[in-house]
């Protein structure tokens, strides 16, 4: 099934651009399209997609809209973009799994009433090592509410039970919910939860996200989750 993978782009983080693009060739599932929407300035993220040859691949469809507008308004552009049933949400300082669309879509395959599916997310570190961290859920169905129920908020302990920017979507549901929440700091958190009201999904056993640590996130948070918000 084809999946269109969508990534929302800043020139601060166009220096991890090649990375992405290199994942997304090592997939096992070959039938997605890259959807790049620039937020702010484009000569950066410009420069690295044609840098790194992926400017010149016919799957990656590259778009700037001209304003700074934050990481959820920019995604919702380019699900504007986005056809295909399946949508992969990817950032642009992190890396997919090379079997992450396979494992994912099967997931949503096997399941028709599931309305995303979601995998373990390794912390990839500055020096290449990659560190796993123990999900408070078990592997299958998630029922709805499941995820809000299991959401740790407190201000001593903050945990969301799985990685919520690694999520693999299915296009309607994305759509019903008007995309991307107009949360800061918690865009694809905010998501996550309204969509875990609304319908089912699906947690897989295996890894299908390496979340990039580095100075210039927006946020802190780890893997566990331990603090809020995207980067």
């Amino acid at each position: 099934m084809q999946v269109d993978v969508v990534t929302a782009a800043h020139e601060s983080h166009a220096v991890f651009l090649p990375a992405t693009w290199q994942s997304l060739l090592r997939q096992s599932h070959t039938r997605w399209r890259w959807l790049v929407q620039i937020d702010g300035p484009p000569s950066a993220v410009q420069a690295a997609l044609v840098g790194c040859g992926a400017a010149a691949d016919p799957r990656v469809a590259i778009s700037s809209h001209g304003t700074t507008e934050g990481p959820a308004v920019t995604r919702n552009v380019a699900l504007g973009r986005a056809t295909a049933p399946l949508v992969q949400n990817v950032d642009a300082d992190d890396e997919l799994e090379a079997d992450a669309l396979t494992a994912l879509g099967a997931a949503l395959a096997e399941h028709p009433t599931a309305g995303y599916a979601v995998g373990h997310a390794r912390d990839l570190m500055a020096n290449g090592v990659l560190i796993e961290h123990l999900l408070p859920l078990p592997p299958g169905i998630l029922p709805r509410g499941v995820l809000l129920s299991s959401w740790k908020t407190s201000p001593t302990e903050y945990l969301v039970p799985v990685h919520p920017a690694g999520t693999m979507w299915r296009r309607h549901l994305l759509i019903a919910l008007g995309g991307w929440s107009a949360l800061h700091g918690m865009e694809d958190t905010g998501l996550l939860m309204a969509a875990s009201a609304l319908a089912e999904g699906i947690l897989i056993d295996t890894p299908t996200l390496r979340y990039r640590r580095h100075p210039a996130q927006r946020s802190k948070r780890t893997s566990k989750f331990t603090g809020g918000g995207n980067r």
